[in-house]
């Protein structure tokens, strides 16, 4: 099924809750795990499972991603396969951006007339997990589904912050409430195994993984055309209609990189020995943009739990539960922990290292430095003797030169701190 199946990728909106990671990038171009991109984990799931027909729809700050897209997927002559960018455009059906995620795949479908497909696999682009999309395609044809919908067991205390599913005894689900109160909870219990039951996760919420047959997909678009979002709108209404809506229990790790905090803890979990994110797997590879770096180089540092990308250059003291990326620069007698480094887009130069200054240091992190509880996101210029201690004794919001959210210090990409600044 997967040479008859699309997947389409949304980008998300503005990305207002991972501000300021989003402020010059979209989200899907958001750096993670040191050396990838945040779209890189669908495109990789969607080339595990044999599927090469892949579109991303974006339409905020898309030119990081676009790079990112041309310069990693590029598929032989041969192979028919592409990973193409369908920004936001004007038609003459619509004047309008994307209003949400029914709407971005509407205004969209008739780039998909081009193509032979059977099935549209619709996937977000702000998602960590691994799932092999050929076994989702198999339980839609087996159930015979026109919709079939990702779901994940969850417990009572995560279920009001889903769309949560009720199915029946044959996986079909027959209704369906957006985050549910705590009131409600103990009539939308769906029969799981006794396993799941005796871990109290007796709740299906959605995961925003869809299949559709193609028919069904426009058939939906032109019935409800007012309609912008999947999970809100078009789901439920298929439900009420009667439509064949099955549910694809997912028991695998995942997790939604939707604000500054789950993606910061996201990070720091794959430094744990064995991670529930495995990076380290022969038949699931995640890809990305191949940068013929040399080996990170280290002198006199303490490791603890760390991560550390190809071509840094690190005289630190110790880094300890952190994620160091690409061509960071850390100096003598700095300590980081529970921090992310994403590093820098090119290396520091001779020419660099003669002009630096106290009001203009060298890229990277310099000497005798202390970060916790921090990102420091691209290209940032953070001199000696800096400290930076992240946690809930700071108050969140914008400063001059940083930002907090959740307690956790945010230095914006390409922001200098001059030597001795503490925060």
């Amino acid at each position: 099924m997967s040479q008859s199946t699309i997947a389409v990728i949304l980008g998300g909106g503005r990305g207002t809750r991972l501000h300021p990671l989003t402020k010059q990038r979209s989200k899907p171009a958001v750096p993670i795990a040191g050396k990838y991109r945040l779209v890189d984990i669908p495109i990789s799931n969607c080339l595990n499972s044999g599927i090469r027909k892949i579109f991303v729809l974006t339409q905020f700050n898309s030119a990081s991603l676009n790079r990112h897209i041309k310069n990693t997927y590029n598929f032989d002559v041969f192979s028919h396969g592409f990973v193409d960018i369908l920004a936001a455009e004007q038609t003459p059906k619509s004047t309008n951006w994307f209003q949400g995620t029914a709407d971005a795949v509407r205004q969209s479908i008739h780039h998909l007339a081009n193509y032979e497909y059977e099935h549209v696999l619709i996937l977000s682009g702000d998602q960590l997990y691994q799932m092999d999309y050929r076994e989702i395609m198999e339980s839609h044809k087996k159930k015979k589904a026109n919709i079939t919908v990702a779901t994940i067991p969850v417990g009572p205390e995560d279920a009001t912050e889903f769309g949560i599913m009720k199915t029946k005894k044959n996986g079909m689900i027959d209704s369906f409430v957006e985050k549910p109160s705590g009131d409600e909870l103990s009539k939308w219990k769906s029969d799981v195994s006794d396993e799941l039951k005796g871990q109290g996760r007796e709740y299906l919420a959605s995961m925003g993984i869809y299949v559709f047959n193609k028919e069904d997909l426009i058939r939906l678009f032109a019935e409800n055309p007012d309609a912008i979002d999947f999970g809100k709108e078009i789901i439920p209404k298929a439900i009420q209609e009667g439509v064949k809506v099955s549910s694809f229990s997912f028991d695998g790790y995942w997790t939604d990189i939707g604000t500054i905090k789950s993606f910061f803890e996201a990070n720091l979990e794959l430094t744990d020995t064995v991670p529930k994110f495995n990076l380290y797997d022969n038949e699931r590879q995640v890809y990305t943009r191949a940068r013929l770096l040399p080996a990170s180089k280290l002198a006199g540092t303490t490791f603890e739990r760390a991560i550390i990308s190809e071509g840094c250059l690190i005289e630190a003291s110790r880094i300890e539960k952190s994620v160091v990326g690409i061509r960071s620069r850390i100096g003598k007698g700095t300590t980081i922990e529970n921090s992310i480094v994403m590093g820098n887009d090119y290396f520091t130069t001779q020419k660099d290292f003669d002009e630096q200054s106290s009001d203009k240091p060298l890229m990277g992190i310099g000497q005798r430095c202390f970060l916790s509880n921090t990102i420091v996101d691209k290209n940032v210029r953070i001199g000696n003797d800096v400290k930076i201690q992240g946690g809930s004794h700071l108050e969140d919001g914008k400063y001059e030169n940083y930002y907090v959210v959740d307690g956790i210090v945010i230095i914006p990409k390409g922001e200098v701190l001059p030597d001795g600044y503490t925060i």
